[in-house]
């Protein structure tokens, strides 16, 4: 289909947001409890970034109370409210993956230094 067809849809967003593998970001993404809707915060490091166009995805992990929580988020989801980049990682590799086998300290991503 055409790239503007589907922005007209709803299909596409027509911003997205700017981030990349490695950093910290918080995911503001609508719950719906019943027939209300709220926003709930998720906070971690973007380990992957898969396809492109309509299917886009990205893969976000925490750890939460001692256990490694992730998540796969569809960058055009009508869900994903928003996308907060807090911190820019610095890392030389396309997916993170070996942040899960790290513990504490180890499964910390350096950051970048503006200039």
């Amino acid at each position: 289909m055409d790239a503007i067809k589907l922005m007209t849809e709803g299909c596409i967003k027509a911003e997205k947001p700017k981030f990349n593998v490695g950093d910290t970001v918080k995911v503001h993404v609508k719950i719906k409890e019943g027939d209300r809707e709220r926003i709930q915060m998720f906070e971690g490091t973007v380990i992957a970034k898969q396809h492109g166009g309509v299917s886009e995805t990205f893969t976000v992990r925490r750890t939460s109370y001692g256990v490694g929580v992730e998540r796969v988020f569809p960058i055009n989801s009508p869900n994903v409210d928003a996308v907060d980049v807090i911190r820019t990682g610095k890392v030389r590799r396309a997916k993170l993956y070996y942040l899960r086998d790290r513990v504490g300290k180890a499964a910390k991503v350096k950051e970048m230094l503006k200039k």
